[in-house]
C-alpha cells in the first residue's frame, strides 16, 4: 500500500528551503529514522564521526566534513544497511583549557588561585552551557547521525576505556617514563607530542660563534641559529673523519659568557659540511644532541623555565630574559668580547605550537611515553595487505613512510584538563603504581602516603580509542559486536597522524582488527584567493549564515560538487550568493520542474512503466539515461568521486530530464493528447522524478523529502528509508539514445543558425535535412512533431537533395548529415553579405601576414621553439576562421 501524498497544488510557486528544512529534520528524528539497531540481520556500515573539540562552532571545514560523511550514511541506508553514524565531541586538551584560562585571566585571576579541583569545576560548568552547540549546529545542515549514541571523551565509558589502554600497555611495557627532550610549548606550558608541532619556513640567521681554546691561543667557530642556548653547552663535536679538525680531539674550549669548559669530542652525527664543520653540543635543548650527550656521557644542563625565559642555571646576566631577548643580548655580549665572528641569513624551519602558533621550545623534560615501533609494525602490514585503502592513494604511501619512520608517542601533558594519568607515587617506598582504579594505599607497602601523577593525557590518546570506546569496550557490548569493525573514515589530511593511524594501530592491539577498510582524506577549504579559511584571517564562511541565506540543500551541493578527490575547496567569502548560486539554482530548478509536473500526474498512477511498445522515442531515451545516471552516481559513491556524483545527476536533471523531456513530452504530459499517450507520459515523468529524488536525496536531502513525498503512492513514509534506485535492465535502449542523440544535434545546430543570424524563435523557418543514416530518419519519423515545436521549424524536409539555388545556412552533424535553412525574407541578406565580405578580407590579411612571418628563416631560425609553435597554432586557427566565414558567405551568394 502506498501512502497518502499531498496535494500537488499545495506545492508554493516560488522555492523557500525555510519552510520546510527544520519541520523536515525534526520528523526524522522523531521517527528515530537516523538510530541504528545492533540487533537487526540486515548487513551494517558505520562511519565514527571526528570528534570536533567542544570549544569549537561549526565552520565550513566541518559543514565539508560532516556533508560528505551524510551523504555516505544516507545512501547506505538507503541500499538497507544498518547504518551507524557516531557522533561525539572532543575535550580537547590545549584548547578547552586555554579558553577558560582567557575567561579567568579577564576577571583578574588565574588557574592556579583556584585550585585544580575548583578550576576543572569551571571547565566543566562551561562545557555543560556550550559544549554541545556544534552537534546542534551539525543538525541544521542535515547531518544524520545517531544522536542517541552522542559520546564526549570525558564521558564514563571513553574514560574508562582509556584506563584499560593505559595500563594494559603499560604492563605490556609499551608505556613508560623518560627524561627525554620534547617539544615543549611555553605560551600552553605543556609538551607536544612531533605531530603536534607544525614547521614552518623562515629567514633567520646563522650565527658564527668563537669559542676560545683552553691553553692555547687559538679559537673554534661554531655555527648556530640559536646563539642564547650556547649557554646550555656542554660539548663542542667535530666529525671523527673531518682532517680539519682532528687535531682539536682531546682538547677543551671556555664556554663564552660562562666560567665553564667543556671537551672538544667526536661524533658521525656531525655535517662536516654544515657551517665550519663544528658544532655546539647542548643535550637539554636539542632531541639530536641529547642522543650526542648520551653516547658521550655529557651534563645535560636546562637553561630555561617552563615560559622560555633563562632560568638559574643561566648566567645570572641574563636570568628572567624571555628566549628571544636573551638572544639579541648574548650576541651584544660576544661581540664585546669579539667572540661573534659573523652573522649569515639563513633560511630555516621553524616548530610551531599547533593550538597557539608560539615556537615550540626543544626541552629536556620527564615524560611519559608509548613505544610505538611494536604498534606500528600490524598497522604497516594492514596496509601492505590491503585490510586499509586510502583515498586518494597517494596518502597510503604517506601513512606508509610515517610508521616506518614513527618516533616514539610523548603522552603526557601539563594540563588540568583531561584524562589525569593513572599513575601514582608512594612517597614512602617510591613505589609506582599503575592502577583501572584509584588505589587507597600503596600495594607494595601499604601506605597511604600516595600521590597520582598531576600530568593528564594527550587529548589524542583517548581519541585514539574512538571506534571502539564509544560502543561500550572493554566490555563486549551488543553495539560492539554488531558496528565494530567500522567501514569508512572521513576527514582531513592533517591529522593522518594524529588520529588515523593511532586508530589503526590500537584497534588492531585491542580489538585484533583494523576499526574501518577505507580512508577518505578530502582536501581543504580555501578562499577564492587560495589562502586557507581561518579565524585569523577573516576569510571564513559561516555555514549556517548560507543555511539562513539560501538553505541547506544548496550548501550541500554546491560543497560536493566543487570538490575533486583530493582537492582542496575553493570558495568566495566575499560573495556569498554568487558562490552558492550553483547549488539554490539548481534546487529551485528541481523545484520548479516538481511544481510544473506534479498537477499532471494522477494521483492514483502506480511505479510502474509500459512496457517499450507503448514508450515513445523520447520516453525511450529518458528511461535508458536514468539507468544510466543510476549506474554512474552508485559507481562514483562507491569510489568517493562526489563531485562525480553531483556532477552527473545535474547534468542529467536539468539538460536531459528538464531542458529536453520535459519540453518533448509537454503536449502528452498536459493533457492535450489523447489519454493513453497522457498516461504512458505521467508515468514515466513520475518514475524519472521517483528515481532522480531518490539518487539526489543523500547531496540534497531536505528538498528531495518535501517533493518525492507529494509523488503518487510512494511506498515509504520518508525518502531517506526508501530503497536506493537500481537499474533496470529492459530500459537499456542504445538505439534510441543513438537517434535522440543524432535529433538533439540537428536541433542545436538550427539554433546555432539562429543564433548566427539574428533569426527570433517566433520567426518559423523551414528545414532541409540530407542523410543516410536511418536513426537520424527514425528520430524524425518518431519525434518530428516535437522538433518542429522546439526548433520554431515550419516544416522539416528530409531532402535527397538539398537546395541549390538561394542564400542560406548550412551545417554538417557528426554523422555526415547535412542541413539547410533558407535565410530569404529572415535576414536582410545584402547587410549579411557585406558583413561577411569584410570580415573574410580582415582574415585573409591576417592569415597571410602570419604566413609571411612564419616563412621568415629569420624568426624561425632565431626565436624560441615555444613562441614558433605558438605562430603556427595561430595561423591554423586564422585558416580555420577563414574557411567557416568564407562558406557562410557562400551560402549568402558571396565569391
Amino acid at each position: 500500500m502506498g501512502t497518502k501524498t499531498k496535494r500537488p497544488a499545495d506545492l508554493p510557486p516560488q522555492f523557500d528551503p525555510r519552510s520546510f528544512e527544520e519541520a523536515a529534520y525534526e520528523r526524522w528524528q522523531g521517527k528515530g529514522y537516523f538510530e541504528a539497531d545492533p540487533h537487526s540481520d540486515r548487513e551494517t556500515y558505520v562511519i565514527v564521526m571526528p570528534p570536533p573539540n567542544v570549544t569549537a562552532s561549526l565552520h565550513m571545514g566541518h559543514g565539508l566534513n560532516a556533508t560528505i560523511q551524510d551523504v555516505l550514511i544516507r545512501w547506505r541506508r538507503m541500499q538497507g544497511r544498518e547504518a551507524l553514524w557516531i557522533p561525539g565531541t572532543d575535550h580537547a586538551g590545549i584548547a578547552t583549557q586555554n579558553v577558560v584560562e582567557r575567561q579567568l585571566a579577564a576577571e583578574g585571576t588565574t588557574r592556579w588561585d583556584l585550585g585544580r579541583e575548583a578550576f576543572e569545576k569551571r571547565v566543566w560548568d562551561w562545557v555543560e552551557k556550550t559544549g554541545g552547540t556544534i552537534l546542534e549546529q551539525l543538525k541544521a545542515i542535515g547531518s544524520s547521525a545517531d544522536w542517541s549514541r552522542t559520546c564526549f571523551t570525558l564521558d564514563e565509558g571513553p574514560s574508562r576505556a582509556v584506563r584499560e589502554v593505559f595500563v594494559r600497555l603499560y604492563d605490556k611495557g609499551l608505556v613508560y617514563r623518560g627524561n627525554y627532550v620534547i617539544n615543549w610549548c611555553p605560551r600552553c606550558a605543556t609538551a607536544l607530542a612531533n605531530e603536534e608541532v607544525e614547521h614552518q619556513e623562515i629567514e633567520g640567521k646563522l650565527y658564527y660563534l668563537r669559542y676560545p681554546v683552553v691553553g692555547e691561543s687559538e679559537h673554534i667557530v661554531v655555527a648556530t641559529t640559536r646563539p642564547e642556548t650556547m649557554l646550555g653547552d656542554t660539548a663542542v663535536a667535530v666529525h671523527p673523519e673531518d682532517e680539519r679538525n682532528k687535531h682539536l680531539l682531546g682538547k677543551r674550549v671556555l664556554l663564552p659568557l660562562t666560567e665553564r669548559d667543556i671537551p672538544i669530542i667526536a661524533d658521525d652525527f656531525v655535517d662536516p659540511e654544515f657551517g665550519t664543520g663544528v658544532v655546539k653540543v647542548t643535550p637539554a635543548h636539542d632531541p639530536n644532541d641529547f642522543e650526542i650527550g648520551l653516547r658521550h656521557d655529557l651534563d645535560q644542563v636546562d637553561i630555561f623555565n617552563p615560559d622560555a625565559t633563562l632560568g638559574e642555571r643561566a648566567p645570572e646576566r641574563f636570568r628572567g630574559l624571555d628566549r628571544f631577548v636573551a638572544r639579541d643580548a648574548v650576541v651584544a655580549a660576544l661581540q664585546e668580547q669579539d667572540l661573534l665572528e659573523k652573522i649569515e641569513p639563513h633560511r630555516l624551519s621553524v616548530g610551531q605550537c599547533y593550538r597557539c602558533q608560539t615556537p615550540v621550545e626543544p626541552r629536556l623534560s620527564e615524560q611519559w611515553f608509548v613505544r610505538m615501533k611494536p604498534l606500528a609494525g600490524p598497522a604497516l602490514e594492514a596496509y601492505r595487505n590491503g585490510d586499509v585503502t586510502f583515498t586518494p592513494e597517494h596518502w597510503g604511501s604517506v601513512y606508509e613512510h610515517w610508521l616506518e619512520n614513527v618516533r616514539d608517542w610523548c603522552i603526557s601533558r601539563q594540563l588540568w584538563w583531561g584524562h589525569r594519568i593513572p599513575v601514582w607515587y608512594c612517597t614512602s617506598c617510591e613505589a609506582i603504581l599503575v592502577q583501572r582504579e584509584d588505589p587507597t594505599e600503596c600495594a607494595e607497602c601499604g601506605s597511604s602516603d600516595i600521590e597520582q601523577d598531576p600530568d593528564v593525557l594527550d587529548t589524542w590518546f583517548s581519541s585514539a580509542l574512538w571506534p571502539y570506546s564509544t560502543l561500550g569496550w572493554p566490555d563486549e557490548t551488543e553495539d560492539l559486536r554488531a558496528f565494530y569493525p567500522g567501514h569508512a573514515l572521513v576527514t582531513a589530511p592533517e591529522i593522518l597522524f594524529f588520529w588515523v593511524a593511532r586508530m589503526i594501530m590500537t584497534g588492531l592491539e585491542f580489538m585484533g582488527g583494523v576499526p574501518f577498510r577505507d580512508v577518505h582524506l578530502h582536501g581543504v577549504v580555501r578562499d577564492h584567493l587560495g589562502r586557507r579559511m581561518q579565524k585569523s584571517l577573516g576569510n571564513g564562511i559561516d555555514p549556517l549564515e548560507v543555511v539562513s541565506a539560501v538553505g541547506a540543500d544548496a550548501l550541500r551541493y554546491t560543497l560536493t560538487s566543487g570538490l575533486g578527490v583530493g582537492a582542496d575547496l575553493q570558495l568566495n567569502y566575499e560573495d556569498l550568493e554568487g558562490t552558492f548560486h550553483v547549488g539554490r539554482n539548481f534546487a529551485n530548478k528541481i523545484w520548479n520542474a516538481a511544481r510544473l509536473a506534479l498537477p499532471h500526474l494522477d494521483n492514483d498512477a502506480t511505479n510502474g512503466v509500459p512496457k517499450s511498445d507503448a514508450l515513445d522515442l523520447s520516453d525511450r531515451w529518458i528511461l535508458s539515461r536514468l539507468n544510466h545516471t543510476t549506474l554512474a552516481v552508485t559507481d562514483a559513491l562507491e569510489r568517493y568521486r562526489l563531485h562525480d556524483v553531483a556532477g552527473g545527476l545535474y547534468r542529467f536533471f536539468w539538460s536531459e530530464f528538464c531542458d529536453w523531456y520535459l519540453e518533448l513530452v509537454k503536449p502528452r504530459l498536459y493533457g492535450e493528447d489523447e489519454a493513453e499517450r497522457h498516461e504512458v507520459a505521467g508515468a514515466v515523468v513520475c518514475n524519472v522524478l521517483d528515481v532522480s529524488l531518490r539518487l539526489l536525496h543523500p547531496i540534497m536531502p531536505f528538498i528531495t523529502e518535501e517533493l518525492w513525498g507529494r509523488l503518487p503512492n510512494r511506498n515509504a513514509d520518508s525518502i531517506m528509508i526508501s530503497s536506493w534506485p537500481q537499474a533496470v535492465a529492459q530500459w537499456d535502449d542504445p538505439d534510441a539514445e543513438a537517434q535522440m542523440g543524432i535529433l538533439q544535434e540537428m536541433l542545436g545546430a538550427v539554433r546555432n543558425i539562429r543564433s548566427e543570424y539574428s533569426v527570433g524563435h517566433a520567426d518559423r523557418i523551414v528545414v532541409h535535412v540530407r542523410s543516410t543514416d536511418p536513426a537520424l530518419r527514425t528520430a524524425i519519423d518518431a519525434e518530428g512533431e516535437s522538433a518542429r515545436r522546439l526548433g520554431g521549424i515550419e516544416r522539416l524536409l528530409q531532402d535527397g537533395e538539398l537546395p541549390q539555388t538561394g542564400a542560406g545556412a548550412t551545417a554538417v552533424l557528426t554523422s555526415g548529415a547535412e542541413i539547410f535553412v533558407p535565410l530569404e525574407g529572415l535576414v536582410d541578406i545584402e547587410k549579411e553579405r557585406a558583413r561577411l565580405e569584410k570580415q573574410v578580407g580582415e582574415l585573409a590579411a591576417l592569415v597571410e601576414r602570419s604566413e609571411r612571418r612564419l616563412a621568415s628563416s629569420d624568426f624561425v631560425r632565431k626565436a624560441p621553439e615555444h613562441v614558433v609553435q605558438q605562430a603556427r597554432d595561430k595561423l591554423k586557427g586564422l585558416q580555420e576562421q577563414l574557411e567557416i566565414v568564407t562558406d557562410k558567405r557562400r551560402t549568402l551568394g558571396g565569391h
